[in-house]
C-alpha cells in the first residue's frame, strides 16, 4: 500500500476533488459538513463554510469557481467568499441535493442530484452551459463517476446503487448524441462505483465505496490496477501535484468509526492526469 495522508481533516462525506490548474491547488468538499476545503504547499489548511450542502465544482478563472450546492449552481469568489446564484437546481424537489460533478472539455459542467437518503429513482444528471441547465438523464439513485475521455467526446457516469457505470458519446458541443451503453457491470459483486477521473491515456480511475480502493480500468473496461487505501469509503479521485502525477482521493467517515475514515489521501498511480477544463459561467 502506497497511500499516505494528504490532509488529516475528517470529512463526514468527502467529495468533488479537483486540481485547479491556474492555482496549482487542490479543492474538495465535505458535503455533510457544508464546507469547501483546500491546502497550500506549505501545509496551510484552508476552509470555506456554506449555509447549505455543497458537493462539486469547476474553475471559471483563477479566483472564481462554479459550485454545485443542494439548491443551485453558484459562482463563488475565493478572495472574499462572495456568492452569485446562476441557476436553481431542482427547486421542485426540496428533498434532493447535489452530488458528484465535473467540467467537460467544452466548458460545460455536469452535476448529479440525489434524494438525501438515496431513495431509488429520485436523482438525475444535468449539464450547465452558457446559462442553460439541461436535464440529461433522470431516474437515477446515486449518480457518480462523472468524467470524460481525453478528447472530450465520451462521458462516463455511474449509479452507485445500481453498481453500474455507463459511457456516453458526445457531439461536437459536448451534448449526448447516442444512447448510453454499459461500461462496467458490477451488479452482484461487492463493488460500488463512486467518483472517477480519467488520465491522459484515457484510463478510468474509480473510487470504490466500501471497498477501500481506487480501481483502474482500460478504455475497453479491462481491469488494470487496484490501489488500496486505509479508509474503507473512498469517494472521489483527482489527479494533481507536480506533473499531475499523483491521485488525491477523498473519503467519508459517515457511518464509520475507524481513525482513517474521512481523511483525504495521496496515491502514486504511475499515471499522469490532464488539466481540468475551464467552465463557461
Amino acid at each position: 500500500m502506497n497511500a499516505r495522508v494528504f490532509d488529516p481533516r475528517i470529512c463526514e462525506l468527502g467529495e468533488g476533488a479537483f486540481w485547479h490548474p491556474e492555482r496549482a491547488q487542490p479543492f474538495w468538499f465535505d458535503i455533510l459538513g457544508r464546507r469547501l476545503l483546500s491546502r497550500l504547499d506549505d501545509g496551510t489548511e484552508l476552509e470555506w463554510r456554506f449555509d447549505e450542502m455543497v458537493s462539486a465544482a469547476g474553475w471559471i478563472d483563477r479566483d472564481r469557481l462554479l459550485i454545485a450546492s443542494e439548491t443551485g449552481l453558484i459562482r463563488f469568489d475565493l478572495r472574499d467568499g462572495r456568492q452569485e446564484r446562476l441557476a436553481a437546481l431542482e427547486a421542485d424537489r426540496p428533498g434532493n441535493r447535489s452530488n458528484d460533478g465535473r467540467a467537460d472539455a467544452f466548458g460545460g459542467f455536469w452535476i448529479g442530484t440525489m434524494e438525501r437518503d438515496g431513495r431509488a429513482g429520485k436523482g438525475a444528471i444535468y449539464r450547465y452551459l452558457d446559462g442553460e441547465l439541461r436535464l440529461l438523464r433522470g431516474n437515477m439513485s446515486i449518480p457518480n463517476a462523472i468524467c470524460f475521455s481525453p478528447d472530450g467526446r465520451l462521458a462516463y457516469f455511474a449509479d452507485t446503487a445500481a453498481q453500474t457505470v455507463w459511457s456516453q458519446d458526445l457531439d461536437a458541443r459536448g451534448w449526448p448524441c447516442a444512447e448510453a451503453r454499459v461500461f462496467l457491470d458490477l451488479a452482484r459483486t461487492d463493488q460500488f462505483p463512486d467518483g472517477a477521473v480519467t488520465d491522459a491515456q484515457g484510463r478510468f480511475w474509480n473510487a470504490r465505496w466500501g471497498s477501500g480502493a481506487v480501481v483502474c480500468h482500460a478504455p475497453d473496461g479491462r481491469l488494470l490496477r487496484r490501489l488500496s487505501l486505509p479508509a474503507s469509503q473512498p469517494s472521489c479521485p483527482a489527479f494533481g501535484g507536480p506533473g499531475l502525477a499523483q491521485l488525491i482521493v477523498t473519503s467519508a467517515a459517515e457511518g464509520r468509526h475507524g481513525p482513517q475514515d474521512g481523511r483525504t489521501w495521496l496515491l502514486d498511480p504511475d499515471a499522469q492526469g490532464r488539466p481540468e477544463p475551464r467552465v463557461r459561467a
